[in-house]
């Protein structure tokens, strides 16, 4: 029986131990657009279009190996990281998403250091910071909704001990930048134990992004600088849990001490090399995004509903009432949006989906407004 229709049947259920004849092929016979109930998910800021047709047969093809541990695998992706970013293996810390990565310079320092974030911002630092007891000193937004490193800049030059200036650029949930240049020059002078964790996640959305660019060309040279890539977002790969780290050889080195050993596994490993194989996957990831996030620009801004300048695959836009009764209404038309963003709570975060499933959400919005719900 060849892999592909052994895994379609329910003698794959009974091997794997999913109960039930039909659990596993209603899952994996499940579109990546869509939920078993018809609904779609505009609350994760996941792609729409899936993995790549060539990580999906190098998931196929690597399945074989599964019994292996993943070093094999893990090398051939850390050198094309590597030759990807202009940098060396040594430069490269694989994750369990970049979540993982992320929790690993949380807790490199120890309790004593101070963490320094935007207010709001992607929660897992903070998240992490309070589960170690580190203290956290979050710094309101700037009215444009970039971070305010003036502020920040104040409040890290109060302390004297280790430092992480945790800067998620273009920033979720808001999906606005922060002038590149404006943290360069901040990097430029900061001392040896300011630690700069630049969450780089949504850079390849950001392709119109006025004075954006990567922080990668401090890598060489300061030791104080990391930068956080993922493959959850522009990759399609979110359920496959894979992220990098990419910063001077001596922290990677302080890093591994510290790190889960095999923590990508074999599998993402391969489908994450097919897919940077796949030279035309960002294009047609980025298009998408691009036409989709113009359909619901446009609906918005025909209703007079605020909205904030979006350089990811997401938007946040202004709402009437309650977040809770604005999600179950969304839900009972088969939309999840986004959850609570605090302090803008009068806020709701949208995902892009496919440019015909936001033509059919703006219908609903239309609809929303028409009873005073946007």
């Amino acid at each position: 029986m060849e892999r592909r229709a052994f895994f379609q049947t329910g003698l794959a259920a009974g091997v794997l131990g999913v109960g039930g004849s039909t659990a596993l092929p209603a899952l994996l016979s499940a579109s990546p657009r869509r939920l078993p109930d018809g609904s779609v998910r505009l609350n994760s800021n996941e792609n729409p279009l899936g993995i790549s047709p060539a990580a999906r047969q190098a998931i196929i093809e690597g399945l074989d190996l599964c019994n292996r541990y993943p070093g094999a695998s893990r090398r051939p992706l850390e050198e094309a990281l590597a030759e990807k970013h202009g940098v060396e293996t040594k430069n490269i810390q694989l994750g369990n998403g970049s979540t993982e990565v992320l929790q690993i310079f949380v807790q490199l320092f120890g309790p004593e250091v101070r963490i320094v974030a935007a207010d709001p911002t992607f929660e897992d630092v903070p998240r992490y910071a309070k589960a170690i007891s580190v203290r956290l000193e979050g710094v309101p937004l700037r009215a444009d909704y970039s971070h305010d490193l003036d502020r920040m800049r104040e409040v890290v030059g109060k302390w004297s001990g280790p430092t992480i200036v945790y800067l998620c650029n273009p920033n979720n949930p808001t999906g606005t930048v922060t002038s590149s240049a404006d943290i360069d020059s901040w990097i430029g002078v900061a001392p040896d134990n300011v630690y700069f964790l630049i969450d780089e996640a949504y850079l390849e959305y950001a392709e119109d992004a006025p004075g954006y660019w990567s922080a990668l060309k401090w890598v060489p040279t300061h030791p104080n600088v990391i930068v956080v890539r993922t493959f959850s977002k522009i990759y399609g790969m979110a359920g496959m849990r894979l992220g990098y780290g990419i910063a001077h050889e001596d922290t990677i080195e302080r890093v591994g001490s510290i790190a889960a050993h095999n923590n990508a596994n074999h599998l993402a490993s391969v489908a994450a090399l097919a897919s940077l194989e796949d030279h035309g996957l960002i294009a047609r990831s980025v298009d998408v995004n691009r036409r989709a996030r113009a359909i619901l620009e446009e609906t918005l801004d025909d209703l007079g509903i605020e909205r904030l300048p979006s350089h990811t695959n997401f938007l946040m836009h202004r709402i009437t009432g309650d977040q809770k009764d604005y999600r179950d209404r969304m839900s009972e038309r088969g939309w999840l949006v986004g959850r609570d963003f605090p302090p803008m709570l009068s806020y709701n975060r949208v995902s892009f989906a496919m440019p015909d499933d936001m033509v059919r959400f703006s219908e609903t919005l239309r609809t929303f407004r028409s009873h005073g719900w946007v």
